[in-house]
């Protein structure tokens, strides 16, 4: 960031709302990697490599930028280690950096060989404003194979010193148990957050490749971005053994995880170098360069705070293991480094933002997605089956999505078990506003998985009840209200209830997570009910995916296929309101659902997007909405899980404000009740399930007033091209 570009006006309102559009007002934060070009023993060369860096990271807007080992010397110096003509040099050089370092906010992180107290160290050094922050010297100094560094350095342990004096600069902290607090003083004044700290930690190379690296206890200390400063030489094989270490080490620290090594420009007496530079984000790869390349490269990846600090608050065990080393962690000391974000330009994210959280863009991961959630649902199904001593399973089949998926899993849980399927008693129960379209859909889906089959018409027992009701539609008036509704709803559910006593059957549940959710299903005696729930942590994103690879891929034999794809193309509709006349359909077309969920609800594809980030992260409406629309304001950009282009859908930032309101509303004021007694059901993926046994636990009567306020704070009449 260049820092004549920042000022310390007061931000106004319009300003605020123009930030919105600013990754550093959402708590992330721009880190940057680079490999610049090198020359072995030539420190004035290699200063100016890192200052045309730098100033493509300041300019790129990074919060800090991270180079190689001992890169101001070059790695490979060997003996020249031990010249003072060279040493000398480096200082110089580090001068210069330093020096550049004043034009710009960006911390630089980079490598030097410094004599500290009779004895060379080879460290790492923070640059900041034209003010060193600290340095930090390497901890493991590797003596095998190619490396024989205990031969020019001496490790972190022998430093005998807590500050030096470095380019005039006295009281510089120096020492392997350093952390940096970046201190944003750009934030409006007033607004006090529970954001994440971006508290920086720096090793070098073989510091990670070590049982305990540095970098664990510097995690539990509270670092959040991880740095290595690495001259790692390059083997076969040896870059996908980085890649695993660097991703291992960010997933267990929940941190960032910045990690550079030197390129081609080093000595290749007897080795040579790739220039690997990548950046994890808990076990998440954000951004990587290209091997092998003579010019210098830097990337950049958008490091999300609130996600890390989101699972070391739930991860309990996180927290354990500060408490068995709080004697090590009292080690560290923090170095307050003020910074000014650049929040009032428009600062977009450059990482990718799944618009199917729960689905997986690429098509690998999806068919090892759909497969595991696929089999956990069928081995628990079956095993509460099995436990239960009951052979047979009670399910009302309606054509859609929801009951559809319980029925072909319902229908293999019995196959594992070794029972017909004709043991799975399926009922199609239409009603006032059932279609034709799904009750042949259900009809053929039953007889094509050769279960039991059988149709009751809930409408005369459904119009008994209205009319002991004394509702108006028992005297003939079209009053389609929630008891219209429920009243049906009901008798579906009493009808399964007393079939399953009737015949020995355990009633197999329909609802999903999404619905869930949103308190989209009738409470008690209806659809919230049943004795197990096999979809209730499976979202409708998830559902639809799951459907088509179960047809795709054949799992229950021949002729299912074409029902599974057509029950995909139907309406999501709960077929509870009759269609006016006039929109039913003409001869040979379609007729359509007069009530459609997502005209209600919200889309839920977007529903299902909030509903992640809010439970899973914990993240509020405003910082949802930065996502949401960065992931679905253009259906043309990113990938897409295997959507048809005609269906790619786009939302404004107006329209992702409106569905938000919806969603805090049902879901954090007017549904938990329904929640809050649901029935057991497998926990399926790591979104988490909203069952008050595991993932989910919150009071019924609670209020939803801080997330509507904050969902008000979202502009709608901003500017929002890229």
């Amino acid at each position: 960031m260049v820092a004549d570009d920042l000022d310390d006006n007061h931000t106004t309102h319009d300003e605020d709302a123009a930030g919105f559009f600013n990754l550093y007002a959402h708590n992330f934060v721009r880190v940057a990697a680079a490999v610049p070009r090198c020359r072995v023993a030539d420190p004035a060369f290699n200063a100016r490599a890192h200052v045309e860096l730098l100033e493509r990271a300041a300019k790129e807007r990074a919060a800090v930028v991270a180079f190689p080992e001992l890169g101001l010397s070059a790695y490979t110096c060997d003996d020249l280690f031990h010249q003072h003509s060279l040493l000398d040099a480096a200082l110089a050089a580090l001068e210069t950096v330093r020096r550049a370092s004043e034009r710009v906010e960006t911390v630089a992180v980079l490598g030097c060989p410094l004599l500290i107290e009779h004895l060379l160290y080879n460290c790492a050094v923070l640059l900041h404003r034209g003010r060193v922050l600290g340095v930090v010297p390497k901890v493991h100094l590797p003596n095998y194979r190619e490396f024989y560094e205990q031969r020019y350095f001496a490790p972190a342990a022998s430093l005998n010193v807590g500050e030096i004096t470095l380019l005039g600069q006295p009281g510089v902290p120096v020492g392997d148990r350093l952390l940096f607090d970046l201190a944003d003083t750009s934030a409006p004044a007033g607004r006090e957050t529970a954001a994440a700290p971006c508290r920086l930690n720096v090793e070098i190379c073989e510091d990670l490749w070590v049982p305990l690296p540095p970098s664990s206890f510097a995690a539990l200390a509270g670092a959040t971005v991880l740095i290595n400063l690495s001259a790692s030489n390059i083997t076969v094989g040896k870059a996908e053994y980085r890649h695993r270490l660097v991703r291992s080490q960010s997933a267990r620290c929940f941190a960032a995880y910045l990690y550079t090594a030197a390129g081609t420009g080093e000595s290749s007496t007897d080795l040579s170098f790739d220039g690997q530079a990548i950046i994890y984000e808990n076990d998440l790869l954000l951004a990587e360069t290209q091997r092998f390349e003579d010019e210098p490269q830097l990337i950049t990846a958008d490091v999300d705070l609130d996600r890390l600090t989101a699972s070391r608050m739930r991860e309990n065990s996180f927290d354990t293991s500060r408490q068995l080393y709080r004697d090590e962690l009292r080690r560290f000391r923090t170095v307050e480094v003020p910074v000014r974000w650049p929040r009032r330009e428009r600062l977009l994210l450059k990482r990718e933002v799944e618009r199917f959280p729960y689905v997986p863009s690429e098509a690998a991961l999806r068919e090892v997605r759909c497969y595991e959630a696929y089999n956990i649902q069928v081995q628990a199904l079956a095993k509460r089956l099995s436990a239960s001593g009951i052979n047979k399973a009670v399910i009302g089949v309606s054509g859609g999505l929801d009951s559809t998926h319980a029925l072909i899993v319902t229908c293999k849980a019995l196959d594992k078990l070794g029972l017909p399927r004709t043991n799975v008693l399926a009922y199609t129960l239409p009603g006032f506003a059932t279609s034709e379209r799904t009750r042949q859909n259900a009809w053929k889906l039953m007889h094509a998985l050769g279960v039991s089959a059988a149709e009751i018409d809930i409408r005369p027992s459904a119009l008994q009840m209205l009319t002991d009701l004394d509702h108006p539609y028992a005297h003939g008036e079209k009053v389609y209200d929630v008891t219209f509704e429920n009243v049906q709803a009901g008798e579906r559910t009493s009808h399964l209830f007393r079939l399953a006593n009737h015949h020995g059957g355990l009633v197999v549940g329909t609802g999903d997570l999404s619905e869930l959710a949103l308190g989209w299903a009738t409470y008690g005696v209806g659809d919230q009910m049943s004795h197990y729930a096999v979809n209730v942590s499976i979202p409708k994103t998830l559902i639809q995916y799951l459907i088509r690879w179960v047809a795709e891929t054949n799992q229950l034999g021949e002729g299912t296929r074409e029902v599974l794809l057509d029950v995909l193309d139907t309406e999501i509709s709960p077929e509870l309101v009759p269609a006016e006349e006039e929109t039913r359909a003409g001869e040979g077309e379609q007729s359509q659902p007069a009530q459609r969920t997502e005209d209600v609800i919200g889309p839920y594809e977007l529903q299902d997007f909030t509903l992640y980030h809010t439970t899973r992260l914990g993240y509020g409406p405003r910082k949802i909405a930065f996502l949401a629309w960065h992931a679905w304001h253009d259906a043309s950009r990113g990938m897409w899980p295997d959507v048809p282009e005609v269906r790619r859908q786009s939302y404004d930032l107006g329209e992702i404000k409106r569905w938000l309101k919806v969603f805090a509303w049902r879901f954090f004021k007017t549904s938990q009740f329904k929640r809050t007694c649901i029935p057991n059901g497998p926990k399926v993926g790591h979104g988490g399930s909203l069952s008050p046994r595991s993932d989910w636990r919150a009071p019924s009567d609670s209020e939803a007033t801080a997330w509507l306020a904050e969902v008000e704070t979202i502009p709608v009449d901003e500017n929002e091209r890229d």
